[in-house]
């Protein structure tokens, strides 16, 4: 018999919320190679919604050449209704994006920097020195029009070109992108070789080094199946804001070694049994991954969203197109 929802067991040292930060539908969707319709896109910005995430990564504004599968950004946005309490963070590497993004009335973007110069050239063209240069004009600008800009650290734990990456030279990138005027740095071990000890050692130094642990969010890829175990170890330390991805979506377009995201799913399974509030309806976010499941033609990686396939949605396991949610994860 599967249980529906977890057994609640409080413990020590941890907080009673915490924001889940929803990167589905930009970092899950921006590997696939099928072009995902934009109507699509939206509607499974509106059922993440719907299942009460309300921070939501909708999509970015980089050059459709190097992420097509992002080209719509617009429309994508000019689908939602930006004038709600609900965030839509996009993702914003140049002057030009910030200025197409401002045009759609964001309130959240981010930049993205690599703790090493293999995976700066890599996924910017451009050296660290380079991509600092290039962030500090759009932070300023979005910061004059009361944007929030978040900024994506990459490689934190590790790199497939360079291999170890020393925490020093994590805590030096943190730094500078939080001096451009960042109000949020994410933690990204993009190809998902952290381990909790590294995780509690790097996020002791970026505290030890001035900044603030409620400044700081964490970004597990779950290559080895390590990431609720360092969700867990970044909860100890203080932090707050957790990314993941609705049925595990995810993969970086420019690191084939990177899996997949940490499934929210998984994440509010764990949250949830440990007393922490997300305000996430688990089974409403379930039947949005079965749904886009569908879409994408395969099944959801997330073992939670496995393990509730058959008891998501009433009546009997159907979606609201009569479309049996068993039968679509298998």
């Amino acid at each position: 018999m599967v249980m529906h929802t977890p057994t609640q067991v409080p413990a020590a040292g941890l907080p009673n919320a915490v924001a889940i930060y929803e990167v589905g539908p930009r970092d899950g969707l921006q590997n696939e190679k099928e072009t995902i319709p934009t109507s699509v896109k939206i509607e499974f910005i509106e059922r993440l919604a719907g299942a009460g995430l309300n921070t939501i990564e909708a999509a970015g504004f980089v050059h459709p050449g190097r992420v097509p599968q992002l080209a719509d950004a617009e429309a994508v946005l000019d689908g939602l209704d930006l004038g709600s309490d609900l965030r839509y963070p996009v993702l914003v590497p140049t002057v030009s994006g910030l200025k197409r993004a401002l045009g759609r009335g964001v309130g959240d973007i981010a930049i993205f920097g690599s703790a090493t110069e293999t995976f700066s050239q890599r996924n910017l063209g451009r050296s660290i020195d380079e991509s600092i240069e290039m962030f500090a004009p759009v932070v300023a600008m979005a910061r004059e029009e009361g944007v929030r800009v978040r900024g994506y650290v990459s490689m934190c734990c590790g790199d497939p070109w360079e291999g170890e990456v020393p925490i020093d030279n994590v805590v030096a990138l943190a730094g500078r992108m939080m001096a451009l005027g960042c109000t949020q740095l994410a933690l990204g071990d993009t190809i998902g070789v952290g381990t909790p000890g590294h995780v509690t050692e790097l996020i002791g130094a970026l505290v030890d080094s001035g900044i603030g642990i409620e400044a700081i969010a964490v970004h597990f890829h779950d290559t080895y199946g390590q990431a609720l175990a360092n969700v867990l170890a970044a909860l100890h330390c203080g932090v707050r804001t957790i990314d993941s991805s609705a049925g595990g979506l995810g993969g970086c377009p420019f690191a084939e070694s990177s899996a997949g995201n940490l499934a929210t799913e998984d994440l509010v399974w764990m949250l949830h049994g440990l007393g922490i509030e997300t305000g996430v309806d688990l089974h409403a976010l379930v039947s949005t991954s079965l749904w886009m499941a569908e879409h994408l033609g395969r099944p959801s990686v997330s073992r939670t969203v496995q393990a509730l396939a058959g008891y998501s949605c009433p009546p009997l396991g159907q979606d609201d197109a009569g479309v049996s949610l068993l039968e679509v994860q298998r």
